[in-house]
Protein backbone atom coordinates (compact mmCIF):
# COMPACT_ATOMS: atom_id res chain seq x y z
CA UNK A 1 0.00 0.00 0.00
CA UNK A 2 1.54 3.31 -1.23
CA UNK A 3 1.17 6.95 1.10
CA UNK A 4 -1.26 8.02 -1.46
CA UNK A 5 -3.42 4.59 -0.94
CA UNK A 6 -3.81 5.92 3.20
CA UNK A 7 -7.13 7.85 3.53
CA UNK A 8 -6.08 11.17 5.18
CA UNK A 9 -7.60 12.11 8.44
CA UNK A 10 -9.36 15.62 7.01
CA UNK A 11 -10.62 16.12 10.93
CA UNK A 12 -7.07 16.58 12.19
CA UNK A 13 -5.14 17.86 8.72
CA UNK A 14 -7.71 19.78 7.15
CA UNK A 15 -9.14 23.25 7.91
CA UNK A 16 -7.53 24.99 10.93
CA UNK A 17 -9.09 28.13 12.69
CA UNK A 18 -6.55 30.26 14.73
CA UNK A 19 -8.49 32.20 17.46
CA UNK A 20 -7.57 36.24 17.96
CA UNK A 21 -6.32 35.34 21.12
CA UNK A 22 -4.27 32.68 20.59
CA UNK A 23 -1.69 34.37 17.98
CA UNK A 24 2.23 33.68 18.38
CA UNK A 25 4.66 37.03 19.42
CA UNK A 26 7.24 34.50 19.59
CA UNK A 27 8.44 35.18 15.97
CA UNK A 28 10.92 37.33 14.55
CA UNK A 29 10.67 40.66 15.77
CA UNK A 30 11.69 44.40 14.67
CA UNK A 31 12.02 47.62 17.11
CA UNK A 32 8.67 49.35 16.91
CA UNK A 33 6.76 47.17 15.93
CA UNK A 34 4.62 43.97 17.36
CA UNK A 35 4.13 40.93 15.07
CA UNK A 36 2.22 37.87 16.08
CA UNK A 37 2.14 34.80 13.93
CA UNK A 38 -1.28 33.15 13.02
CA UNK A 39 -0.28 30.58 10.39
CA UNK A 40 3.16 29.44 9.90
CA UNK A 41 4.83 25.68 9.92
CA UNK A 42 5.16 25.24 13.73
CA UNK A 43 1.47 26.18 14.59
CA UNK A 44 -0.51 24.74 11.39
CA UNK A 45 2.00 22.62 9.62
CA UNK A 46 1.63 25.26 6.94
CA UNK A 47 4.32 24.82 4.10
CA UNK A 48 4.52 27.74 1.50
CA UNK A 49 2.71 30.52 3.58
CA UNK A 50 2.95 32.80 7.01
CA UNK A 51 0.14 34.96 8.37
CA UNK A 52 0.07 36.99 11.39
CA UNK A 53 -0.85 40.90 12.80
CA UNK A 54 1.29 43.66 13.10
CA UNK A 55 0.42 46.34 15.57
CA UNK A 56 2.87 49.61 15.43
CA UNK A 57 1.90 52.40 18.50
CA UNK A 58 0.52 55.86 17.72
CA UNK A 59 3.69 58.01 16.13
CA UNK A 60 5.89 55.24 16.24
CA UNK A 61 8.32 53.68 13.42
CA UNK A 62 10.08 50.06 12.69
CA UNK A 63 13.64 50.07 12.64
CA UNK A 64 14.76 49.64 8.75
CA UNK A 65 14.79 45.53 7.26
CA UNK A 66 13.92 43.34 4.79
CA UNK A 67 12.24 39.72 4.59
CA UNK A 68 15.23 38.13 2.60
CA UNK A 69 14.07 35.72 -0.67
CA UNK A 70 10.36 36.42 0.63
CA UNK A 71 7.51 38.46 -0.85
CA UNK A 72 5.12 40.40 1.85
CA UNK A 73 1.54 41.76 1.57
CA UNK A 74 0.88 44.43 3.95
CA UNK A 75 -3.53 44.80 4.32
CA UNK A 76 -4.18 47.84 6.27
CA UNK A 77 -7.02 47.06 9.13
CA UNK A 78 -7.06 50.02 10.56
CA UNK A 79 -4.73 53.72 11.20
CA UNK A 80 -2.24 55.30 8.06
CA UNK A 81 0.77 53.48 6.95
CA UNK A 82 3.28 55.30 5.51
CA UNK A 83 5.64 53.24 3.81
CA UNK A 84 9.70 54.54 3.09
CA UNK A 85 12.06 51.88 1.23
CA UNK A 86 15.17 51.95 -0.52
CA UNK A 87 19.19 51.69 0.19
CA UNK A 88 18.70 54.93 2.39
CA UNK A 89 14.60 54.63 2.64
CA UNK A 90 14.41 57.72 0.00
CA UNK A 91 11.46 56.73 -1.63
CA UNK A 92 7.86 56.78 0.46
CA UNK A 93 4.23 56.08 0.08
CA UNK A 94 1.05 55.65 2.00
CA UNK A 95 -1.39 53.03 2.87
CA UNK A 96 -5.35 53.73 3.97
CA UNK A 97 -7.20 50.95 6.05
CA UNK A 98 -8.47 48.65 3.06
CA UNK A 99 -5.40 49.23 1.23
CA UNK A 100 -3.00 46.57 0.84
CA UNK A 101 0.79 46.88 0.45
CA UNK A 102 3.49 44.53 -1.56
CA UNK A 103 6.87 44.19 -0.75
CA UNK A 104 9.35 42.40 -3.02
CA UNK A 105 12.22 40.65 -2.03
CA UNK A 106 15.34 41.86 -0.48
CA UNK A 107 13.57 45.65 -0.33
CA UNK A 108 14.96 47.66 2.23
CA UNK A 109 11.99 49.04 4.06
CA UNK A 110 10.26 50.72 7.36
CA UNK A 111 6.89 50.98 8.34
CA UNK A 112 5.61 53.89 9.89
CA UNK A 113 2.62 54.81 11.84
CA UNK A 114 1.14 57.73 10.43
CA UNK A 115 -1.32 58.31 12.85
CA UNK A 116 -0.40 60.18 16.19
CA UNK A 117 -3.88 59.32 17.47
CA UNK A 118 -4.52 55.73 16.85
CA UNK A 119 -2.59 52.79 16.47
CA UNK A 120 -2.01 51.13 12.89
CA UNK A 121 -3.42 47.81 12.53
CA UNK A 122 -2.40 45.46 9.32
CA UNK A 123 -2.97 41.70 8.64
CA UNK A 124 0.70 40.81 7.25
CA UNK A 125 1.32 37.21 4.61
CA UNK A 126 5.03 36.12 3.68
CA UNK A 127 5.62 33.87 0.63
CA UNK A 128 7.43 31.08 3.04
CA UNK A 129 6.36 29.42 6.23
CA UNK A 130 9.14 30.78 8.51
CA UNK A 131 9.44 34.68 9.59
CA UNK A 132 12.10 36.11 7.75
CA UNK A 133 13.64 39.23 9.32
CA UNK A 134 17.12 40.88 8.49
CA UNK A 135 17.53 44.12 10.83
CA UNK A 136 19.20 46.80 9.31
CA UNK A 137 21.68 49.95 9.70
CA UNK A 138 20.73 52.36 7.37
CA UNK A 139 21.49 56.37 7.13
CA UNK A 140 18.31 57.95 6.01
CA UNK A 141 17.62 60.58 3.98
CA UNK A 142 15.45 63.16 5.67
CA UNK A 143 13.31 64.36 2.80
CA UNK A 144 12.36 60.90 1.01
CA UNK A 145 10.66 60.90 -2.26
CA UNK A 146 7.17 60.35 -2.72
CA UNK A 147 5.92 58.16 -5.27
CA UNK A 148 2.55 56.81 -6.55
CA UNK A 149 0.57 53.70 -8.04
CA UNK A 150 0.41 54.47 -11.87
CA UNK A 151 -0.73 52.89 -14.76
CA UNK A 152 -2.55 52.47 -17.55
CA UNK A 153 -6.15 52.33 -15.04
CA UNK A 154 -4.40 54.24 -12.00
CA UNK A 155 -3.71 57.42 -13.31
CA UNK A 156 -1.50 60.57 -11.05
CA UNK A 157 -3.78 62.29 -7.98
CA UNK A 158 -2.72 65.21 -10.04
CA UNK A 159 -3.72 63.82 -13.31
CA UNK A 160 -7.08 62.99 -12.10
CA UNK A 161 -7.39 65.98 -10.26
CA UNK A 162 -7.22 68.12 -13.83
CA UNK A 163 -9.76 65.64 -15.26
CA UNK A 164 -12.34 66.56 -13.00
CA UNK A 165 -12.08 70.39 -13.47
CA UNK A 166 -10.14 70.80 -9.97
CA UNK A 167 -7.18 72.84 -10.32
CA UNK A 168 -4.46 73.63 -7.36
CA UNK A 169 -1.08 75.56 -7.60
CA UNK A 170 1.40 73.03 -8.54
CA UNK A 171 4.44 75.13 -6.94
CA UNK A 172 5.44 71.91 -4.84
CA UNK A 173 5.31 69.48 -7.77
CA UNK A 174 8.34 68.56 -9.47
CA UNK A 175 10.06 65.20 -10.61
CA UNK A 176 10.14 64.12 -7.48
CA UNK A 177 6.60 63.73 -7.36
CA UNK A 178 6.31 61.14 -10.83
CA UNK A 179 5.57 57.47 -10.44
CA UNK A 180 8.59 54.81 -10.93
CA UNK A 181 9.49 54.76 -14.88
CA UNK A 182 7.33 57.67 -15.85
Amino acid sequence: MSASDVPVDWRDNGVKVIKSDQLDSNTAQTPGMNRAAAINKARVGAQKIWAGTVRIDPNAKTGAHHHGELESVIYVLSGKARMRWGEHLEFTAEADAGDFIFIPPFVPHQEINARTDEPLECILMRSDSEAVVVNLDIDAVETPEKVYWVDPIHKHPHEHAHEHGHTHDHADTDDHDRAPGA
